[in-house]
C-alpha cells in the first residue's frame, strides 16, 4: 500500500548534497547472479574514501537490468555495508509513479536518506511538460524521502528542459537534480533560475552533511545505525509518536550543554549526544554527472557531482572538488585536465563495461555486466589501463 508522507511544515528541510558521490556498480558472478559479497566489499571501501556519499542503483548500477527483488536486495546489502557518515541515495525511479513510490518507501524503511528519480521516458511523445510536472509532484508529495530529479538524456532520449526543472524546484520535497547532459550552460541557467529557493540542512559543526543514521548513532552513544530518526529531528523538532520513542531525546535545545560532550562552540550549535550540529542554508542543489566537465560545472554553480568515473577513481574526482572548494582554480584545472580524456573515454564511450574494468584495474571489483552489454576486447582493456595508469587509488 502506498502511504502519503506527513504534511510538509513551514520550514523547508533539505539535506546537504555537496561533494562527490559514486553511483556504484552492481557486481555479478559470471553466471549473471548478483555478487553480494563483492558489493559489500566495494561499499566498505568507498566508505573509507573522501566521497560525500554513495548512490545505489543509478544507471551505472544497471538498475534497469535487475528484477524488483534484486533491486531490493541490492539496496539492503549496500545500506548495511555503508558507513553512517556517508549520505545514501537510492535510485528508485521506475516508469510509473506508483512503482517509483513503492521502491522509495522500501528504501526509506532501510534507512536511505534521499531518493533519486530518473525521468520517465519510454512513452517519449507523451512526455510533455504537464506529464513531467504531474509525475514529479505526485512522487514528491508522497515520498517519505527527499527527492532529486535525475536527467540523463544520453540514456533516456529525453532531456528535461531547464524551465521545467525551475518550476519543479519550488516543491519542498524536491531538493535537487542530477544533471547528466554535460551542458554547463544549462547548469548555470538552473542555478540562476532557482536562487529564490531557500532551505535549511543540518550539518556538522564543520559543515559536513548529517544523516539520520549519524544522529541515531550519536544519540545512542553506540555504533547502532538501525534506529529510525524522524525527519523533524534534522531541524530540531522532535516527534512524540510511540513508533519514534527511541529517538525522542535526539535533538536538544539550541545551546544545550551536555555533560558527555561539553558546551557547544556557539549558540547556533545543537548538541546531539556527542555530536555538534548546526543549520546551513541551501537552495535547490544542482549536481552534475559528467566528470570531464566537473570544474566548469562547479564554476557555473553546481554544488557537487554523481560521477560514474568516481567508481574507479573516487579520490581523483574528489581532488577536483576539493581544490575548487579551496578556491585554487589552477589546481582544480590541473586535476580536471588529468582525468578529462579518461573520463570521456571510459564512461562516455565504453559505458558500464568500461567503468567496471576500470574498477578491476584500480583494485575494486568490477566484474562482468549483464547482456545486452558485451565484454570489452583485449585492445579496449589495454586502452583503459593506459589511460588510468596515473589515476590509481
Amino acid at each position: 500500500m502506498i502511504c502519503s508522507a506527513p504534511p510538509v511544515s513551514g520550514l523547508e528541510l533539505s539535506m546537504l548534497l555537496h561533494g562527490i558521490f559514486p553511483p556504484i556498480t552492481t557486481p555479478f558472478y559470471p553466471d549473471g547472479n548478483v555478487y553480494f559479497k563483492k558489493l559489500e566489499s566495494n561499499v566498505e571501501r568507498y566508505s573509507r574514501t573522501p566521497v560525500a556519499g554513495i548512490v545505489v542503483l543509478g544507471s551505472t548500477g544497471e538498475a534497469i537490468l535487475l528484477s524488483d527483488q534484486e533491486r531490493r536486495d541490492v539496496f539492503k546489502c549496500a545500506r548495511e555495508a555503508a558507513a553512517p557518515n556517508k549520505v545514501l541515495i537510492a535510485g528508485t525511479g521506475v516508469e510509473s509513479a506508483i512503482e517509483t513510490l513503492r521502491l522509495t518507501e522500501y528504501a526509506a524503511e532501510l534507512g536511505y536518506d534521499i531518493a533519486m528519480v530518473r525521468t520517465p521516458h519510454y512513452y517519449k511523445k507523451q512526455m510533455q511538460t504537464a506529464n513531467l510536472l504531474a509525475f514529479y509532484r505526485t512522487v514528491a508529495d508522497r515520498s517519505p524521502l527527499p527527492v532529486i530529479i535525475y536527467n540523463f538524456p544520453q540514456a533516456t532520449g529525453y532531456d528535461m528542459p531547464a524551465e521545467v526543472v525551475i518550476e519543479l524546484a519550488g516543491h519542498p520535497n524536491l531538493i535537487g537534480i542530477k544533471e547528466s547532459s554535460g551542458d554547463v550552460e544549462k547548469v548555470r541557467q538552473m542555478v540562476e533560475g532557482t536562487r529564490h529557493v531557500q532551505r535549511s540542512a543540518t550539518v556538522t559543526d564543520t559543515f559536513d552533511a548529517v544523516t539520520p543514521r549519524m544522529l541515531a548513532a550519536a544519540a545512542s552513544g553506540t555504533n547502532d545505525e538501525s534506529v529510525l530518526v524522524p525527519v523533524g529531528a534534522l531541524s530540531g523538532a522532535v516527534e512524540t509518536s510511540p513508533r519514534l520513542a527511541k529517538t525522542r531525546d535526539i535533538d536538544m535545545p539550541m545551546g544545550h550543554t551536555d555533560s558527555s560532550s561539553g558546551k557547544p562552540s556557539s549558540s547556533a550549535v545543537t548538541v546531539v549526544g556527542k555530536m555538534k550540529t548546526r543549520q546551513k542554508e541551501v537552495g535547490f542543489q544542482v549536481l552534475v554527472g559528467a566528470a570531464q566537465k566537473l570544474q566548469p560545472s562547479l564554476d557555473a554553480g553546481a554544488v557537487g557531482a554523481i560521477l560514474a568515473f568516481s567508481c574507479p577513481a573516487p579520490t581523483a574526482c574528489y581532488e577536483i572538488y576539493a581544490a575548487w572548494k579551496e578556491g585554487d582554480a589552477d589546481l582544480a584545472r590541473l586535476k580536471q585536465e588529468r582525468i578529462a580524456k579518461a573520463a570521456q573515454r571510459v564512461v562516455g564511450d565504453f559505458g558500464v563495461p568500461g567503468v567496471k574494468y576500470g574498477m578491476d584495474f584500480n583494485g575494486y571489483y568490477g566484474g562482468p555486466s549483464r547482456l545486452p552489454f558485451l565484454p570489452l576486447t583485449a585492445d579496449l582493456k589495454a586502452e583503459i589501463e593506459r589511460m588510468l595508469a596515473d589515476i590509481r587509488n
